[in-house]
């Protein structure tokens, strides 16, 4: 059993052996919705799979949500492809560009018709809609208008959503919950409508969309895919789904006697016996086979037990003894983003930034976004739903040597935007940046710092040295500055510069720096001696742009633009202190970059990472205030989600983000202040409690 530790910071300064009640800290923040809220669907899921319901408990009413965060079913096998009938190629995407003489391709011709192709494809998809058909004392279609009393209730320590409304004055009760292991919705449904035969289930299967948008599902295409049903019985329908050269099933069981009919294209519709009780369960899978179904009070068990456990273990941050007016929703986002990533983002491949909730750039996942989504899990005392992934790293390590090959680089170049296979998303800016390429050493470093054994040594060894191999060779010698430098062609984290003309940027240097130097620290633990060319980088690499007593976001022209990510921070703050950086300079630019940044036109992780410079350079008022700047981008819906713009209502890295920052600030960090929550600030007004964090390194 894990060692559990804990601390409270008393506004005197004092410290008090007094463990956080967890099921208080969690109930407190348990989501109740009395109305209909476009931008508030709720979701239950396991971290691979995750069902997001609208306020009937399912996915009723898709249409009124459209504008907001769509309803979904989706898992992380779900990908598809459009058929690749013209026989698009990667470089067809090609750009050969000019890297200090030496021609290097990038698949940057976003503008042609192959990088419509390969950015859109393969893309995720919406597996399937299970939602109520309503209807009216007149035999009508019920709408979303007619349904009253709204009283719905996400129960976070049970993992359990549980709906009532009023159809005509007659209540309905849903409970829906998802399998802790399999990619399975469970509901029980309560109404006297039921024997009325006003309440039945109608189970719909969309084509895939294949576009940029929140919404994979298209509804519009019946001819373009097929729904077979495979097996029927008592009590038991199984649904082969045929779309291209996707081939899924979806498993449904429903209590005896109810009625299969067809419904329209892909639609089929349940109607319960003449009873006040209904329950069905639909699980989804890549593979035929004969399934044991539980009932649903089964998985309502199994789910219970799943959540009561997670809560229990791992981190904990309780802020409820604070005076300032602030904590409870500075909590509500801890407890709240601590649920959301453990249902979507504990898959075997990096999530992409809308997670399992709906789509964003056709569904895949950002490497450069993978810090922000996971790294939380390590330091919440959850290493392995942070390790999940990390095995698909040294899956497509022949996918990054060959990126780098073709390029003329040794070691493995890891892609930007991208898909389970490692391909490199076609992009003006992706295949530019380079922050991605140090993450799988920080990843490394992670683990070995939880598990320092030698099985964690082989496990990562690989990736950790020909991460470096890149880095090194990447590095390019300027005999004018006589210093190591990174581009041109490069584009930052904050990627509003462009390739050609941009040269050293704050954060890539000095994620650079640490990475080389990490790496070699991985060499030591191995017996092996330093390598020397990642050494001469190390030594010879070009300082830090500064200007005007505080660092610049690049070396040149225009230095520092005050929109995006202000990711010169995160050079002292994501990272820890190394050699590269000033720590007094680094204060000056936090002050600085608050004051001064247009902080609505940035992204949901840029708070965070103020947050954690603020904290590192002694500024714990900053950090603080940091999750509070009234932006947009800072803002947390009802169900815990941080919205972004009308077409990506909701962004994980902002809640992984804030949960780094927060364990950060609140377990604190090698070389911290030897203070209780030596982020947080030492005023009386914050009572900081918590439970099994890790430091940050």
């Amino acid at each position: 059993m894990k060692k559990i530790y804990f601390l409270l910071f008393l506004a005197a300064g004092l410290t008090c052996a007094a463990a956080i009640d967890r099921f208080s800290l969690v109930n407190r923040h348990n989501i109740t919705l009395t109305r209909f809220d476009a931008f508030s669907p709720l979701s239950v899921g396991n971290g691979h799979f995750a069902f997001t319901a609208d306020i009937t408990g399912l996915q009723t009413f898709p249409e009124a949500y459209a504008k907001g965060i769509p309803l979904t079913t989706m898992a992380e096998w779900g990908w598809h492809s459009f058929a690749n009938t013209e026989g698009y190629k990667l470089e067809d995407t090609f750009v050969q560009v000019d890297t200090y003489g030496r021609p290097v391709p990038y698949n940057s011709n976003q503008k042609c018709p192959a990088a419509d192709y390969l950015r859109a494809n393969p893309h995720q998809i919406t597996l399937g809609l299970a939602g109520l058909v309503l209807t009216r004392s007149d035999g009508s279609p019920a709408r979303l208008e007619d349904i009253g009393a709204i009283e719905q209730q996400l129960n976070l320590w049970q993992g359990l959503l549980t709906s009532r409304f009023e159809l005509e004055g007659q209540p309905v009760a849903v409970e829906t919950c998802v399998h802790p292991q399999l990619d399975m919705a469970a509901v029980r449904i309560r109404s006297p409508l039921i024997a009325q035969k006003r309440l039945a289930v109608v189970l719909r299967f969309p084509y895939a969309a294949g576009t940029w948008g929140s919404d994979p599902a298209d509804w519009s295409s019946p001819d373009k895919h097929q729904t077979l049903v495979a097996v029927r019985s008592e009590d038991r329908a199984v649904f082969e789904r045929i779309m291209d050269d996707k081939h899924y099933y979806c498993y449904a069981a429903f209590s005896k006697g109810a009625q299969l009919k067809p419904a329209g294209p892909h639609a089929y519709l349940f109607l319960p016996p003449a009873a006040e009780a209904f329950d069905f369960l639909v699980l989804f899978d890549a593979a035929a086979g004969i399934r044991q179904m539980p009932d649903a009070a089964a998985v309502q068990a199994l789910c219970a037990e799943h959540w009561k456990a997670f809560w229990t273990s791992g981190g904990a941050i309780d802020l409820s003894e604070s005076k300032d007016p602030r904590w409870k929703e500075l909590e509500r986002r801890i407890v709240l983003s601590q649920y959301l990533t453990a249902i979507q983002s504990v898959q075997k491949y990096p999530p992409q930034e809308t997670g399992l909730t709906c789509s964003s750039w056709f569904g895949k996942f950002h490497l450069e976004m993978h810090w922000w989504h996971s790294v939380h899990f390590a330091l919440w005392g959850r290493l392995e739903m942070f390790e999940s992934a990390l095995d698909w790293y040294r899956e497509i390590l022949p996918a990054a040597r060959q990126i780098a090959q073709r390029q003329g680089y040794k070691g493995v170049r890891w892609p930007k935007m991208t898909d389970p296979s490692g391909q490199d998303s076609p992009s003006g800016i992706g295949p530019f940046l380079i922050w991605q390429q140090p993450h799988p050493i920080y990843y490394a470093e992670l683990v070995y710092r939880q598990k320092p054994t030698a099985q964690t040594l082989e496990r990562f060894k690989d990736i950790v040295f020909e991460t470096a191999e890149f880095m090194a060779d990447f590095a390019h010698w300027d005999p004018v500055s006589e210093s190591f430098v990174l581009g041109p062609p490069v584009i930052p984290a904050q990627e509003n510069y462009k390739y050609d003309k941009t040269r050293n940027p704050t954060y890539e240097l000095c994620y650079w720096y640490w990475g080389l130097q990490t790496a070699q620290k991985w060499r030591s633990r191995l017996g092996l001696d330093p390598q020397p060319q990642w050494q001469h980088v190390l030594n010879n690499i070009a300082l830090l742009p500064m200007r005007d007593g505080i660092y610049c976001a690049v070396e040149t022209e225009p230095f520092t633009n005050l929109t995006d990510h202000p990711s010169m921070l995160a050079a002292l703050g994501v990272l820890p202190p190394t050699p590269a950086v000033d720590a007094a300079v680094m204060k000056k630019t936090a002050q600085w970059v608050y004051d001064n940044w247009q902080w609505a036109d940035t992204w949901g992780w840029d708070y965070p990472m103020l947050a954690m410079t603020a904290a590192r350079v002694g500024l714990p008022e900053l950090a603080v205030e940091a999750f509070f700047i009234d932006s947009k981008k800072n803002l947390y819906w009802p169900n815990g989600h941080n919205y972004q713009r009308d077409n990506l209502p909701l962004y994980l890295p902002g809640n992984g983000g804030l949960l780094a920052a927060v364990a950060m600030m609140a377990a604190g960090w090698d070389g911290c202040p030897d203070r209780p929550a030596p982020g947080f600030p030492d005023n009386g007004q914050w009572t900081v409690k918590w439970e099994n964090l890790q430091k940050m390194p």
